[in-house]
């Protein structure tokens, strides 16, 4: 379930990468990195994920020249697990921001939602509302994921939209690898909240997934978002670490 979950989160990553202005994505021995000018200050799209410290150690000096370039604040997401890689990167001046579970679940367990549980919902969703709908739907007070999400390529992943009252008040992005779907972008506006929307749409897209063919999904959750998932069937099994730092930071 790590190489499912890793795998489809570079996938994703891979997409941001090219989704804005001037973005690009670093490949080196295992490690991908995604470089976003349009949106410095959000750590989460400039990210790196590798396969073992001694590739992350390798390719460090050259990630972090990048970020310094465009004066981002990045994180690499790490294993609990991986002693090594954190101890090396608190020694060159990153700290541990947050550790989000990761959790899966078999495709074979879930069930479709009843017809109208969810009134207005789409799987062919612009993309381009993916953005904006993350940003109304958390506290950071920017556009930044509008910015970085531009130009996510459609054909590449399924968009999830739920309306209320004729307007898009959440979404999900789904992306489909080796058997897999990887589960982005989760949001749902404050007015809008209370209504079940996130696990109905989720649900979904889900049972979409499983009539594709694939047979598992993962994602990685906040603690607010993890009962929604749990009532899903989705488990933990395992955290990552958001080793983040700012760049110039020493």
């Amino acid at each position: 379930m790590w190489d499912r979950m890793l795998g489809g989160l570079r996938q994703w990553l891979r997409m941001v990468g090219r989704a804005s202005p001037g973005a690009r994505v670093i490949e080196r021995d295992g490690v991908t990195a995604t470089v976003v000018p349009a949106a410095p200050e959000r750590a989460v799209v400039n990210s790196v994920v590798y396969d073992d410290a001694a590739g992350l150690a390798a390719a460090y000096d050259e990630v972090e020249a990048a970020y310094d370039e465009i004066g981002a604040v990045w994180t690499v997401w790490v294993p609990s697990t991986d002693e090594g890689a954190r101890a090396a990167l608190h020694r060159v001046g990153h700290v541990l921001d947050a550790a989000p579970a990761v959790m899966a679940v078999d495709l074979r367990e879930i069930e479709r939602p009843p017809a109208g549980a969810l009134e207005d919902w789409t799987a062919n969703g612009d993309v381009r509302q993916i953005g904006p709908l993350n940003d109304r739907s958390y506290a950071f007070g920017t556009d930044s994921f509008t910015r970085a999400f531009a130009g996510l390529p459609a054909d590449e992943l399924t968009t999830y939209i739920a309306r209320l009252d004729g307007r898009a008040v959440g979404c999900l992005a789904i992306v489909d690898h080796e058997g897999n779907a990887d589960v982005e972008m989760v949001a749902v506006v404050p007015e809008a909240r209370g209504h079940g929307i996130a696990g109905k749409l989720l649900a979904h897209a889900l049972a979409d997934a499983a009539e594709r063919g694939l047979e598992t999904s993962t994602l990685i959750s906040t603690r607010l978002g993890r009962p929604v998932y749990e009532r899903l069937g989705y488990r933990e099994f395992g955290t990552l670490h958001m080793w983040e730092r700012r760049s110039g930071s020493t």
